[in-house]
């Protein structure tokens, strides 16, 4: 019997994307999740960046929250014996920036084959359903962003915010340690970004 544990993505509009998450794919990776989902720290968040026909990419800001700003080591780095998943839609990966380490909880939802990310962006869980959501999402009506401080990186918001209203774990009776957590690393510029008013526009 499978007992990976599941996340409960609930949305402000009511819609539901249920996530098992991959402990034997990403281990660190999983437990990083849990660490922020666990304390509420993507309850209240506007999905932040759209590219369409690539990805739903949840934050690029740590929720904008200091308990999320943290970087974890590359988990195929941490577990070199570890075979990674290909990413496909369906799945859901985690983000990283390159030399300075992978996102602690900055993930997002493929939507088309991505091999480029193998072994970069681990596939950490796969939706279960509310796919049709993700998809929903995907399609809104966006406005791109300007003056982002990331070169050379695509950003669309919602004209319309899509609020995730909550997040609720079902760890089947297990138990999951904190992440390793990278002790020293240079804070992405993104996570300090204060945009130019009507920047969006």
């Amino acid at each position: 019997m499978n007992d990976n544990p599941l996340a409960h993505i609930h949305m402000d509009n009511g819609a539901e994307i249920v996530i098992e998450l991959l402990p034997e794919a990403a281990p660190n990776t999983v437990n990083s999740f849990i660490y922020t989902a666990g304390r509420g720290l993507m309850d209240g968040h506007a999905i932040e960046r759209i590219v369409p026909g690539s990805w739903v990419d949840v934050t690029y800001r740590s929720f904008g929250k200091k308990q999320a700003q943290y970087l974890i080591p590359w988990e195929f780095q941490l577990h070199p014996d570890i075979e990674p998943l290909d990413s496909h839609p369906g799945c859901v990966c985690m983000g990283g920036y390159g030399e300075d380490g992978q996102a602690g909880c900055e993930f997002f939802f493929p939507l088309r084959d991505c091999p480029e990310h193998k072994g970069i962006y681990p596939v950490f869980g796969k939706v279960l359903s509310g796919m049709d959501e993700v998809l929903r999402i995907a399609s809104v009506p966006t406005r791109p962003v300007k003056d982002f401080p990331l070169a050379g990186v695509e950003v669309n918001e919602p004209i319309q915010p899509q609020v995730i209203k909550s997040v609720t774990l079902d760890l089947q009776g297990k138990k999951y340690p904190d992440p390793v957590k990278l002790e020293h690393f240079r804070v992405p510029a993104c996570w300090t970004w204060e945009r130019e008013k009507g920047s969006g526009v």
